[in-house]
């Protein structure tokens, strides 16, 4: 399987997230770049997952149906042609950080997946279903780390 190279312009992989784009700050969706999605991909799928969540995984973004010939997508925006998902917060698109005040830096994995053919999902999937959904028609992948804390 290929990878996908994801970055942002807002923050390097393993770095730390900007308040802009926390739940408590302007909650702002950070930028996103990628780059070598395979030809024959039908869609792209973008997760973000905060797997130090005290309660399990918690889903900050799922957006499905991406145009695969996209390059990215710009802060507060929606990527091009997708679907957002409702997130963990019950809402539907960004929710930012917001991991509880003390605790050690949380790891945000946003991962983005290109798949031989769309993504049937429920309306507000846990980040286990979305995994499972992906795995099968899975042609390639990449994942970016962003930390934040309180």
């Amino acid at each position: 399987m290929t990878g996908i190279d994801i970055g942002s312009d807002a923050f390097d992989d393993h770095t730390f997230i900007a308040r802009r784009h926390a739940y408590e700050g302007p909650n702002v969706s950070p930028p996103l770049a990628w780059s070598g999605v395979p030809d024959d991909a039908a869609e792209l799928v973008l997760l973000c997952e905060d797997p130090d969540a005290p309660s399990g995984t918690f889903v900050h973004w799922i957006v499905v149906g991406i145009d695969p010939h996209s390059g990215g997508v710009g802060a507060g925006q929606s990527p091009p042609r997708g679907t957002e998902l409702v997130n963990g917060y019950g809402d539907r698109g960004w929710g930012g950080p917001h991991p509880p005040p003390g605790d050690d830096a949380h790891h945000y994995l946003f991962r983005l997946y290109a798949l031989a053919e769309p993504c049937v999902l429920p309306d507000a999937p846990r980040a286990e279903q979305v995994h499972e959904a992906v795995e099968e028609g899975q042609l390639a992948s990449g994942t970016l780390v962003g930390l934040y804390r309180r």
